[in-house]
């Protein structure tokens, strides 16, 4: 699974740009996938960036961003 995560986050990111919020939603899709593997360390950052850009594309207050929280 994880060649096909990282294969649609950078197709995301080509398609759509680094700054999107499908990106993050892939980001946050490869984070689950590490966390699930026990990959904590691996995982954390992934979700950090989700998180980081959820709010800066979509607001503190969207329900994305506290999906993500």
């Amino acid at each position: 699974a994880e060649p096909l995560y990282r294969q649609a986050l950078e197709m995301r990111k080509r398609l759509l740009g680094e700054q999107h919020p499908d990106v993050a939603t892939s980001l946050s899709s490869l984070a689950i996938l590490y966390k699930d593997q026990g990959r904590y360390e691996e995982a954390e950052p992934l979700y950090r960036q989700a998180l980081e850009m959820r709010k800066r594309l979509l607001g503190e207050q969207h329900p994305s961003v506290a999906a993500s929280l």
